[in-house]
């Protein structure tokens, strides 16, 4: 699928760019570069001198750049066959803190790409999103949504160029900068007794770095343009993970922080009308479509009017001992 491909990664230098540029590199064999693009040239540096990547190095390449900056992203573009766009701020405090530059580098940014690649003719362009831009109650989900849908409408903008725009939206990663995991451990270390939960009844979607980088594989390898796509993955009770990191330890409930749900939604009643379910995901279609998606031969049926995709409504959870392999696993 990749191989004889130019492939740019946006926010290279994350968690899942490293790790999306690890399988792909190891995947395909024949791949023509990978483009590692981000601001930060002391994380591009510990990355080219990673074992893990020091037997990839013919084959990839280090820019330094911005989303913000239009000019370097269409410099950057050039023959590139897919871009995967990772880039963002995504704290959500942080967010809340520096809105103005949350909208320069989530919103601006996501403008800026579209336009790059629509100018440079990249034929395919994947963006990640998050849980937190359905239905959204803070900036950085906010944010978010509006990058969603500037990337489904630039479909609209091709004109006769074959360029296409779709989004992957996903839940919490596990053991992912930032994540509760090494936050619950950090604690640990430092000798804590207990753990703060914000809400007991508090759930969370939740998938591996690994699962994150197989969906946008999948949207790749599918995209007709437009669609947004959302994995099938487990949710677990915030107090169970808990439990699995620490099981003696006493729990205090804290409260609910501002912009920060009880339960995270993937698909709304909302999104429903349009939406597709396969077994491995769903597939969000344009509210107008924009080109061929023209699903009829595919293995997958419509989702029932009133369908909603969240946490708490869940078919599948991860059980404790389930949550304990993870972490292991994550490690």
């Amino acid at each position: 699928m990749l191989n004889n491909k130019a492939i740019l990664i946006t926010g290279g230098t994350g968690s899942f760019g490293k790790k999306f540029a690890s399988v792909i590199l190891n995947r395909f064999p024949g791949i023509r570069k990978v483009i590692i693009y981000s601001r930060d040239e002391y994380k591009q540096f510990l990355m080219q001198n990673t074992s893990e990547f020091q037997p990839h190095l013919k084959k990839m390449r280090f820019f330094i750049g911005d989303v913000r900056d239009k000019k370097r992203l269409k410099m950057a573009f050039n023959d590139v066959d897919v871009i995967i766009h990772a880039a963002a701020l995504k704290q959500v405090n942080a967010c809340e803190y520096n809105p103005f530059e949350a909208i320069k580098t989530n919103i601006i940014g996501a403008q800026n790409v579209i336009e790059a690649a629509l100018e440079t003719k990249v034929p395919r362009v994947v963006a990640l999103s998050t849980d937190k831009a359905c239905a959204p109650v803070n900036l950085y989900g906010a944010t978010k949504l509006c990058a969603d849908r500037l990337f489904i409408a630039g479909n609209a903008y091709r004109g006769s160029e074959d360029t296409r725009f779709s989004v992957v939206r996903y839940g919490n990663v596990a053991a992912s900068r930032g994540s509760v995991i090494p936050f619950f451990k950090k604690l640990l270390q430092e000798g804590a007794t207990e753990f703060p939960i914000t809400d007991f009844q508090m759930t969370r979607f939740w998938l591996k770095l690994e699962e994150a980088v197989e969906t946008v594989l999948t949207a790749v390898e599918r995209m007709h343009g437009g669609e947004l796509y959302v994995r099938k993955i487990p949710s677990m009770k915030i107090v169970d993970l808990a439990v699995a990191i620490a099981p003696h330890i006493k729990l205090k409930e804290v409260g609910i922080r501002p912009g920060e749900k009880v339960h995270e939604q993937m698909i709304t009643k909302e999104d429903a009308r349009n939406t597709l379910e396969f077994e491995d995901c769903f597939v969000i279609l344009p509210g107008t479509i924009m080109r061929d998606t023209n699903y009829a031969t595919a293995k997958c049926q419509m989702v029932s009017k009133d369908f909603e995709y969240s946490s708490g409504n869940n078919t599948s959870w991860l059980s404790i001992d389930e949550m304990r392999k993870l972490i292991k696993d994550v490690e």
